[in-house]
């Protein structure tokens, strides 16, 4: 990729931002009359971010690719972004200086040898590794049947985003679908700002832009948002309602995966439907010892849970 793509990046970050941010949230006063473009104008943004409307226009059309620091936080502050989306807008700067090398190989799907024995660890507690795509690379039995149905998918098709906008059974798992879909699709475009000709990446949201209508209006939206720890409510249709932290965590030594691990206090309720969860998933899931799926769960509700130990958030 030119560096002429990388401004385009930039000048396409900075106009989807600039549309979305009310005046009123800018802190301008609203003259009378109709408003004919949605958001900011140009020169209304040039003016809080102390820059010139001819440079600002030459920013958003890709035209200069050279902008200071300075001029990037004060774009930033007129903005109003914060945290991620200020660092992504610095990450698309920088990028924009300089020509790319050719892409990379897609990262290794393969996990550590150490990861299967520890996914087993921490049953009951649901818990799976993911690439820097949302890829499922590996999973424990409660970690994979938490998303209903994904079972069901080729190994190799098992990825969060494509399960999100593409899964009939999606809508009606998680309470917040909104927030969760808004959530991954910004989660992808913060990767897209430090690797946007990753092979792996590009295929992903090639597909989804052209089979899912809301990944291709999010995707648009140019939101960003670094995974981090939380709550997710479920509506499962095998163990019903379940609310469940969870806490991801980067694998060192790999290409961006990271092990998510869901918990719940040992005396609630989500913790009795976690471990139901994991007997599912264990009457499932292929049994290397031979025996069948039945006395497997069977002999597992008669032990105590696996790991029941509260995961700790950190």
């Amino acid at each position: 990729m030119t560096s002429d793509q990388h401004g385009n990046d930039l000048a396409g970050f900075l106009r989807a931002r600039r549309t979305q941010l009310s005046p009123e949230r800018a802190g301008l006063p609203i003259g009378p009359g109709r408003r004919r473009t949605p958001g900011l104008r140009r020169e209304e943004l040039a003016t809080l971010a102390g820059v010139s409307i001819d440079y600002y226009t030459r920013l958003e059309r890709g035209k200069e690719t050279h902008p200071s620091q300075a001029v990037i936080d004060s774009l930033a502050r007129a903005l109003r972004l914060e945290g991620d989306e200020h660092e992504h807008l610095r990450r698309l700067a920088a990028r924009a200086v300089r020509s790319a090398p050719e892409p990379p190989a897609a990262p290794c799907r393969a996990v550590g040898p150490g990861v299967p024995l520890l996914l087993e660890n921490l049953r009951p507690s649901p818990a799976y590794v993911l690439s820097r795509t949302l890829d499922v690379l590996a999973a424990n039995p409660g970690g994979l049947r938490l998303y209903a149905g994904i079972e069901s998918w080729p190994a190799k098709r098992r990825n969060l985003a494509r399960y999100y906008f593409l899964h009939p059974a999606a809508r009606d798992l998680f309470t917040d679908w909104d927030n969760q879909i808004r959530g991954c699709v910004a989660r992808l475009r913060a990767l897209a700002g430090t690797d946007p000709d990753a092979p792996d990446l590009a295929q992903l949201v090639g597909e989804l832009l052209m089979k899912s209508p809301d990944f291709a209006h999010m995707w648009e939206r140019y939101d960003v948002r670094a995974h981090r720890p939380g709550t997710k409510h479920f509506r499962h249709p095998q163990v019903g309602d379940l609310t469940l932290g969870y806490q991801p965590m980067e694998l060192e030594g790999t290409s961006g995966q990271r092990l998510v691990v869901y918990y719940a206090d040992v005396a609630s309720p989500d913790h009795d439907a976690m471990v139901l969860l994991d007997m599912l998933g264990t009457q499932h899931a292929p049994d290397p010892a031979g025996r069948s799926a039945g006395t497997d769960a069977r002999d597992q509700a008669r032990q105590p849970a696996r790991g029941r130990t509260t995961p700790p958030p950190g």
